[in-house]
């Protein structure tokens, strides 16, 4: 290990020549920390990839609610034109029956009690 009053006293000219000596390692060695940052860095290879499957996921999302909401609107539609639609949710859901009819409302099947 080098002292500090050691590295002061070396000239440039020895820098120079280990730079000369070395320049392929120090080279390689630069180009090799490069290509491993561009691979796994923040935004290097692997989370492009990783954000790109996040962007196909979403799209898919997107399609699904799209998709969801036509349907929504087309019942949308059916309720506010159709009166077979509007008759057909009075009574099923709110029991409503027309006049004269009669309505017969049969009790759930009771559960066997031992």
């Amino acid at each position: 290990m080098m002292t500090l009053k050691q590295i002061r006293e070396i000239s440039p000219s020895e820098v120079a020549a280990y730079l000369r000596r070395n320049a392929r390692q120090i080279l390689a060695f630069a180009l090799f920390a490069l290509l491993v940052h561009d691979v796994f860095g923040p935004h290097g290879f692997l989370a492009m990839r990783r954000t790109q499957k996040e962007i196909e996921q979403i799209r898919d999302q997107i399609g699904r609610v799209n998709d969801e909401n036509k349907s929504l609107a087309e019942q949308v539609n059916s309720l506010k034109s159709d009166p077979k639609s509007i008759e057909r949710i009075a009574r099923e859901e709110m029991g409503l029956a027309r006049p004269g009819e009669l309505i017969f409302k049969l009790p759930d099947t009771a559960k066997s009690t031992k």
